[in-house]
């Protein structure tokens, strides 16, 4: 596969995530953290607001591999 096939497919996959994880991150929060306090919502913000970066990572270094040498 070529790299800039990867780079077309990692894009896509990386905007349709990115939507999907915000607006279920959200939710969560709604759901079980609306009556929590300030401090622990925020830390639950804190945290699922960071936590999309280790995915993201793994993700841009596929795309971001060099394309295999033709023999």
């Amino acid at each position: 596969m070529s790299q800039n096939l990867r780079k077309l497919i990692g894009t896509t996959v990386m905007a349709v995530y990115v939507i999907v994880y915000a607006l279920l991150a959200m939710m969560i929060g709604a759901l079980f953290f609306a009556d929590a306090s300030t401090l622990v919502q925020t830390i639950y913000y804190g945290i699922a607001g960071l936590a999309w970066i280790v995915p993201a990572g793994l993700l841009i270094r596929w795309m971001a591999r060099p394309d295999p040498e033709d023999a």
